[in-house]
């Protein structure tokens, strides 16, 4: 059987067609490979992508990676009006192709085809099928989805035993981290009044962000500002201004709510801000001098962290301390209650202190959209500091070196590292310090969300659209109901072997520089 003959028994079998217009002419998908066509939705950028990438929508629960046509077949980008349709097709996962506007249902006959090489066409020649011809001299090409697909998007059909291995060495590379760990204290620190405290990180649940306002509820105490809902369950909320009898202030942007562990519950806290995630020397804390322990509102610190040579220090605080009041326990039991007893007969959720079937992400942003890395990976969270030592024939990527507590740590721009624009320094950006092949490592993100616990049921592996995406953006948490996406990033991926190396020898060198000059 010749070209022309499998050609027409293709067309034969899939003789109904989706056509379309781009760039003012008429295209055509197989009828049988169209799962869909919808609006152009909302999109979630994805980094390290293939350029026709527009990034990942939400459909229905399930994440669509959004394809520009245009880009796939080489045609100049335009922007998306009333007109715009996406066509989501079966390319082994489902893949949205965004075209100018969408046309008809067509059925040919077999005798209305010609090859694709005998024709000329605005688009490569090597994703074309063949051409349909029409009564009037029209023509529509139809367009050979595997080889779109395949021409930018192989990953998509690839199997994922790469990823498998990958999280098999993060496991390791996190095992070696323990010793380490073992020997520091971790903590997240706050303001209150202008005054720095900070709670063990293994008391906090998570911190999220202070909605506009809480709900009172009529005739309860004056202890509790009142509950919010929390993905479904109702969360008791108190101020830390009201446990260290402040006066207690409106709620602002700015605010955030640890939540913490009581009595086999929860209950949010309500502080100033969060500033960042703190992992301190042991030899760096010690208890509360015995002439501050008497009365009052010091029995609600349990030691001090003593940082930059004594220059700051910060109050750590017990939970059970800050709730030592059987008022206070009895008033926040009374707020949950109601709550419990309904969640009593489905799974556990947070009232469980263990993560159980959910995990927990330090939540920030670049550009416009939120990005996550497991908390554990997180060593702790600072501010960018004013200078940086800047290094030398280094990576595009390496912003440069800072003193952290007497310890060089190298400092990567996370913008450059996954392709995106550089942007001015301010005051909401962080360094967020991460253990990469041994080396701790700062990576600066445009500003630090929150302390997120997501189920597990939400999370799905990312769609494999490039190779270095699919090392780095693993998976994603798809979240609906916030009308949100979170990008999870695969932290052991962030360096290759070779960059992670020299990060480790710049500091090398910079220690025995040091030494010399001593």
């Amino acid at each position: 059987m010749d070209a022309d003959e499998e050609l027409a028994d293709e067309f034969d079998e899939n003789s109904d067609y989706v056509t379309f217009d781009m760039a003012g002419e008429r295209y055509a998908f197989p009828m049988r490979r169209v799962q869909e066509i919808i609006r152009m939705p909302a999109v979630v950028k994805v980094p390290l992508g293939p350029p026709s990438l527009e990034g990942l929508a939400n459909l229905r629960g399930r994440v669509l990676p959004i394809v520009s046509l245009r880009g796939c077949c080489a045609m100049d980008r335009t922007g998306h009006d009333e007109t715009t349709r996406v066509i989501v097709v079966d390319g082994g996962v489902p893949l949205g192709f965004v075209v100018d506007r969408v046309s008809s249902v067509i059925s040919i006959d077999p005798q209305q085809v010609e090859p694709a090489d005998s024709v000329q066409a605005t688009v490569r020649s090597d994703v074309l099928v063949g051409v349909i011809k029409s009564g009037g001299g029209e023509m529509t090409t139809v367009l050979d989805v595997d080889q779109l697909i395949g021409s930018q998007f192989s990953r998509l059909s690839e199997k994922r035993s790469g990823r498998d291995a990958a999280a098999a060495a993060r496991v390791s590379a996190e095992s070696d981290a323990d010793a380490e760990l073992d020997d520091t204290l971790e903590l997240v620190s706050f303001a209150v009044e202008g005054q720095e405290y900070a709670l063990p990180i293994d008391q906090v649940q998570e911190i999220v962000q202070a909605p506009e306002s809480v709900s009172h509820v009529p005739n309860a105490g004056s202890r509790v500002l009142g509950v919010i809902d929390l993905r479904g369950r109702l969360l008791p909320v108190v101020s830390m201004r009201h446990v260290f009898g402040l006066p207690v202030t409106p709620l602002e942007p700015q605010n955030r709510i640890v939540v913490v562990s009581i009595d086999g519950g929860v209950v949010g806290v309500v502080m100033d801000t969060v500033r960042e995630v703190l992992r301190v020397p042991h030899q760096l804390v010690a208890p509360l001098p015995t002439v501050v322990t008497g009365d009052g509102r010091s029995t609600e610190v349990e030691s001090v962290c003593r940082l930059e040579d004594g220059k700051r220090l910060v109050s750590v605080l017990s939970v059970n301390r800050m709730f030592d009041s059987p008022e206070v326990r009895n008033e926040i039991a009374e707020y949950r209650r109601e709550d419990e007893v309904e969640m009593a007969d489905g799974p556990g959720g947070l009232a469980d202190d263990g993560r159980g079937d959910e995990e927990l992400f330090v939540v920030f942003r670049l550009d416009d959209e939120e990005y996550a890395v497991d908390v554990d990976a997180v060593q702790e969270i600072i501010r960018v500091p004013e200078a940086l030592i800047r290094v030398p024939k280094s990576f595009d990527f390496v912003e440069g070196l800072v003193n952290l507590r007497g310890t060089v740590l190298p400092v990567v721009d996370l913008r450059t590292r996954l392709g995106l624009g550089r942007s001015e320094r301010d005051e909401r950006q962080r360094i967020v310090v991460l253990i990469i092949g041994g080396v701790r490592t700062g990576f600066i993100v445009d500003s630090v969300a929150e302390v997120a616990r997501v189920g597990r049921n939400v999370l799905e592996p990312a769609p494999e659209l490039s190779a270095e995406q699919a090392r780095v953006v693993s998976r994603v948490a798809n979240l609906p109901e916030q009308q949100r996406m979170l990008l999870l990033v695969q932290v052991d991926q962030l360096l290759a072997a070779d960059q992670a190396g020299q990060a480790a020898e710049l500091c090398e060198n910079l220690v025995e520089e040091a030494l010399a000059a001593v």
